[in-house]
């Protein structure tokens, strides 16, 4: 895709994903929403369909070519999903568990997806005001109030034996994980909501690394691996295959881990087994 043209879609993301986490956020402060269960047993709320629509008329609106692929729509079958150059991929809520218990760490995600292989990457977190944001080749950024930065992944000061700092899920079990790190390493953890907002606070430089073990969906990693992989890091499934982005029939990802300083040897510190 032309450079002209990319930049272009990445700030229609942007747009969006502010527009839509305003009323988001909006809908969060109210407290005044209604929550379900999908089939699948995850929760969603009345606005992540809020959401899903405002993302859904706007990019429509804006780029009629290019399909979209969101956590809450109906989704289209390989055979029609294959034909696809490009699509956007959406989670319109990332952390709709972390929106119902209002720990405040939910995001936006919209990411355009080419090729197979994440090209844009936006997260907005409404409650943190922070827009992340990425293009392949430009960099990884990111815009607050009083702040608007290229971010980078933290450089360990020595990447084999600097503390590390691992993002931990509030909803995970802690040992769940840290059974996975070598006993060789000193630790420290960074409680978190979101997939998202974790690879962002990598991306960033707050912390070294994360594994995710559970169902997640390819949503939850498109915009977050262009970000990540912009600011000097990695996204790969847990046994450190590459995720694969529309190429089977289920959208579920494997379990995965996101790594900042690609100095460290992230393999002889995850010791993962699939369970």
């Amino acid at each position: 895709m032309p450079e002209d043209d990319r930049k272009k879609l990445l700030e229609l993301a942007k747009e969006v994903a502010v527009e839509a986490g305003r009323e988001v956020l909006s809908i969060y402060d109210t407290g005044e929403f209604n929550a379900y269960q999908k089939d699948d047993d995850s929760p969603v709320t009345s606005a992540d369909y809020l959401a899903n629509d405002i993302i859904n008329k706007r990019l429509q609106a804006a780029t009629p070519d290019i399909p979209i692929l969101s956590e809450e729509n109906k989704h289209a079958s390989l055979a029609e999903r294959e034909t696809w150059p490009r699509y956007w991929l959406i989670d319109p809520i990332d952390g709709t568990q972390e929106f119902i218990a209002r720990s405040g760490d939910f995001a936006i995600n919209i990411a355009l997806i080419e090729n197979n292989a994440p090209t844009i990457g936006v997260i907005f977190w409404p409650p943190g005001q922070s827009l992340y944001y990425a293009s392949k080749g430009e960099g990884a950024f990111k815009e607050a109030p009083g702040e608007h930065r290229r971010i980078q992944v933290r450089k360990l000061d020595d990447p084999h034996n600097s503390v590390v700092m691992i993002a931990i899920s509030r909803r995970q079990s802690r040992d769940k994980i840290m059974s996975r790190m070598t006993a060789k390493r000193v630790y420290q953890t960074l409680p978190l909501g979101s997939c998202s907002l974790k690879s962002c606070f990598i991306a960033e430089g707050k912390a070294d690394v994360f594994m995710r073990i559970g169902i997640t969906g390819e949503w939850d990693t498109g915009a977050s691996q262009c970000i990540v992989e912009e600011a000097g890091g990695r996204i790969l499934a847990a046994n450190f295959e590459p995720l694969t982005y529309n190429q089977r029939k289920t959208l579920e990802n494997p379990d995965f881990v996101v790594m900042g300083d690609q100095r460290v040897p992230w393999q002889e510190i995850v010791q993962y087994e699939k369970e």
